[in-house]
């Protein structure tokens, strides 16, 4: 709820999901992922609970969006997995209803007609629901009654009807107060005053050709563009035939977008239309001729979306580094795509390169998981740069992307190997101990600790071998002959057999 207080328990979190162990939390390595602009939430990783971390004002969170609901996504490391959260905000009554000007003016003759009706501007509250505006009351009086309608979009306002014929002789002026109560607890009123002035009799009212108009503008149109014209004609002669065409009683976005000439009843586009802020207006016409004659139409302005936003990639959680022996199906990273538009402009399509060793898998929520497809190698590719790539499936369709890197960690699945598979040395007998017979070189392609490797040579009594640093141990053999001569005696030979334990990059040499 809206307003709710700061370190609110909103969720016990771990008992949805039926964690038995709250202890698993840390070793888990859980996260709350907000997927808006700003953390709402906190997760007490002791307790399971999400905590309110800010005051949510629901008006600026979502507008006259509803549902309002906010989104998180709780992230579980080792392995990877994630689970949606989504939290609507309630409503509470904290706005009073609002009309625009402190008083209304209005001009009409004494001989218009009864049960002629009168629009009046709505009030405008920003709570939504039963916490809006629900009724208009008016000040007793024996001319005018007070009848309450509704909008398309569900908002109430009132119309004025004239109950009773006017006389400007008797009456010149009338003043009413129009309250306007909305439905929460406490009950919130909104109040201005209406003031009629009684003009002098004009025989014929303006009569417009229809009484409700109503246009299709697609999002983004250029300002200057010529939305429709409305027309009203008048039956009277010389000055009162003149008519005059204005808003009444129309919203701020309204004035901002379009623009009415008075004397053409044209109604041209003056700012940027978007869809995604406003999908339809009501533009209210009053038109006046020269005996302060009026009456009014409609124009509903229906926007149709475009294709005008790009859809945005939202990485919830990414494992980095992961280990070389991964198995296929492993998950590696989580993320979400988020399109402003609507409909089928709003669908989108992910990509990667098919020759990685990758591929993505789609989830519900419109998440999406990049996993393994197939064993890595990290002595042919120790570092992955992922391109992902998010297409909508609007005409003409946007793109974006996404960079991810990916480190692969070495495992010891290399065994070292030897230069050649024989070593020839020459030595003549009576030589003094420690002396250099030869060199001895091998090479291994893993990194870190794996390739610190031993030089050893066989017991040939126990056995034994010595434990290089890799995990497993690999080894490898090859074979030394030593061709040990005294001139002119016979030579002699000597056979050793080496073993090697994850020889270095030529950095390890042994004699």
């Amino acid at each position: 709820m809206e307003r709710s207080c700061i370190k609110r328990q909103v969720l016990a979190f771990f008992l949805c999901l039926n964690i038995l162990c709250l202890e698993m939390c840390e070793s888990l390595k859980t996260k709350l992922v907000p997927k808006g602009s700003k953390e709402y939430f906190l997760l007490n990783l002791h307790s399971g609970n999400l905590i309110l971390k800010d005051t949510i004002d629901r008006e600026v969170l979502c507008g006259q969006n509803v549902p309002c609901i906010l989104f998180s996504e709780i992230v579980l490391e080792n392995p990877l997995v994630l689970h949606g959260i989504e939290v609507e905000v309630e409503d509470v009554n904290d706005n009073i209803p609002k009309f625009s000007k402190m008083e209304f003016l209005f001009e009409i003759s004494e001989h218009i007609p009864t049960k002629t009706r009168f629009p009046l501007e709505k009030a405008e509250d920003l709570d939504k629901g039963e916490n809006n505006v629900q009724n208009y009351t008016l000040t007793p009086n024996e001319h005018f009654k007070l009848e309450v309608q509704t909008h398309t979009d569900g908002s109430k306002y009132a119309e004025l009807i004239l109950e009773k014929a006017l006389d400007r002789e008797m009456i010149p002026q009338i003043t009413l107060i129009l309250q306007a109560v909305d439905g929460g607890f406490p009950r919130r009123t909104g109040v201005v005053q209406i003031i009629i002035d009684i003009l002098d009799a004009n025989d014929n009212v303006p009569h417009f050709e229809q009484s409700v108009y109503k246009v299709q503008l697609v999002e983004n149109s250029p300002p200057g563009l010529l939305v429709t014209k409305i027309a009203a004609s008048d039956g009277d002669k010389d000055a009162y035939v003149h008519i005059t065409y204005t808003f009444s009683h129309v919203p701020g976005n309204v004035l901002r977008s379009f623009n009415l000439n008075n004397h053409t009843g044209e109604i041209t586009l003056v700012g940027k239309i978007d869809y995604e802020e406003n999908s339809k207006y009501e533009l209210n016409i009053k038109a006046t001729d020269g005996g302060g004659m009026s009456a009014y139409c409609k124009v509903q302005v229906d926007i149709e979306d475009e294709n005008d936003n790009a859809p945005e990639i939202i990485l919830s959680s990414v494992i980095n580094p992961i280990p070389e022996v991964s198995p296929p199906g492993r998950v590696v990273a989580l993320f979400g795509v988020r399109d402003q538009d609507s409909g089928y402009n709003s669908r989108t399509i992910c990509n990667i390169d098919s020759n990685l060793p990758f591929i993505l898998k789609y989830t519900k929520n419109n998440n999406s998981q990049l996993v393994t497809q197939q064993p890595l190698d990290r002595e042919q590719m120790s570092q992955y740069n992922i391109t992902i790539i998010t297409t909508n499936q609007g005409s003409p369709s946007l793109t974006s992307m996404r960079i991810i890197t990916i480190d692969i960690s070495d495992v010891n699945d290399n065994p070292p190997e030897f230069e050649i598979s024989f070593y020839d040395f020459h030595l003549r007998k009576n030589n003094i101990p420690s002396l250099l017979i030869g060199l001895i070189h091998a090479i291994d392609l893993d990194a870190e600790q794996n390739p610190a490797s031993s030089y050893i040579s066989i017991n040939s009594e126990t056995g034994n071998l010595a434990v290089d640093k890799g995990s497993p141990p690999l080894s490898s053999e090859t074979m030394v002959r030593v061709l040990i001569t005294d001139l002119p005696s016979h030579p002699f030979f000597c056979f050793l057999s080496w073993c090697l334990l994850q020889p270095s990059f030529r950095s390890k040499r042994s004699s």
